[in-house]
């Protein structure tokens, strides 16, 4: 997959009528977002970014609670496959400003800690690094993604944290059939909803599994 970083488009608020139809028609779809902080009822979602197995890169910016009837008729596409990293945050991201429940997806970071066990480091930029060769400049992380109008870095930053996602996503599969744990991840994804719900409900920091 090749994409023009160059070629971005940023659009306001949602979807326009030409990406909503090439994003219902794609097979697999690459999503992160960002947002003002770490806290999903606090902290306001700014950005969501898309990229498919076109290299068709999007950026979408919205401000606080609003809808964005395009982009929920694609995340909520049955017959696209969303893929994040920690799919956790951005889907409760995305259900509580957007009100979007996002279904299928699937976490590069959940595959990642079921088959990588030979270390804790399951970042976007050590998967990448290991197994497709790029280093990622994380430089941009914690900028201000609310500004009115992105920096040409923070684009360029945005754009990569998606362009990568689907063929990150392809690698784990086989690496996770290869070890006999494909069939667990995919269970593993089919929780992610009711994770989210546990989140915004006020259990986010409790594991309901653990004995104390």
């Amino acid at each position: 997959m090749n994409s023009d970083v160059a070629a971005t488009i940023i659009l306001t608020g949602d979807l326009d009528p030409e990406r909503h139809r090439r994003y219902l028609n794609s097979r697999l779809l690459a999503v992160d977002t960002e947002t003002r902080g770490l806290k999903t009822r606090r902290d306001r979602l700014c950005l969501v970014q898309m990229c498919n197995e076109e290299g068709v890169v999007t950026l979408v910016q919205v401000a606080g609670r609003t809808e964005a009837p395009r982009l929920k008729e694609v995340l909520e596409a049955a017959t696209v496959e969303k893929i994040f990293h920690f799919a956790r945050f951005d889907l409760a991201a995305l259900k509580h400003w957007l009100g979007i429940q996002v279904a299928p997806a699937f976490c590069t970071r959940i595959a990642s800690r079921l088959v990588r066990t030979y270390t804790d480091r399951h970042g976007l930029k050590e998967l990448v690094r290991e197994y497709l060769g790029i280093e990622l400049d994380k430089e941009q992380q914690s900028s201000d993604w609310a500004a009115a109008e992105l920096t040409r870095q923070q684009v360029a930053y945005a754009a990569a944290d998606v362009i990568h996602l689907i063929a990150l996503k392809q690698r784990l599969v086989t690496l996770l059939a290869r070890e006999g744990r494909l069939a667990l991840a995919e269970a593993a994804m089919t929780v992610l909803p009711v994770r989210v719900d546990l989140d915004l409900a006020g259990w986010e920091d409790e594991d309901l599994f653990a004995h104390n």
